[in-house]
């Protein structure tokens, strides 16, 4: 059993990483600070599309990934 939680782990690790490098970047350029920041008026919005569905999924995959943490450090105390 402790083998098999450890693969799942090792695999929710190396998703978390694809979901991670796959979200788009929110930082502002140097172009914002000549325009104004004009930007701004747009970042309250809620993320949609596929903005949404990698944030649910790095969600979701970091969950796991703390449950899955836990359960190895339980059977490896017992």
């Amino acid at each position: 059993m402790y083998n098999f939680l450890l693969t799942l782990l090792i695999i929710d690790c190396i998703l978390i990483t694809i979901a991670v490098l796959m979200q788009p970047s929110k930082t502002n350029d140097a172009m914002s600070a000549l325009t104004g920041g004009a930007d701004d008026l747009f970042a309250k919005q809620k993320p949609r599309g596929f903005e949404a569905f990698m944030q649910r999924t790095t969600l979701v995959l970091g969950i796991i990934f703390f449950a899955l943490s836990l359960a190895l450090a339980w059977f490896s105390s017992h």
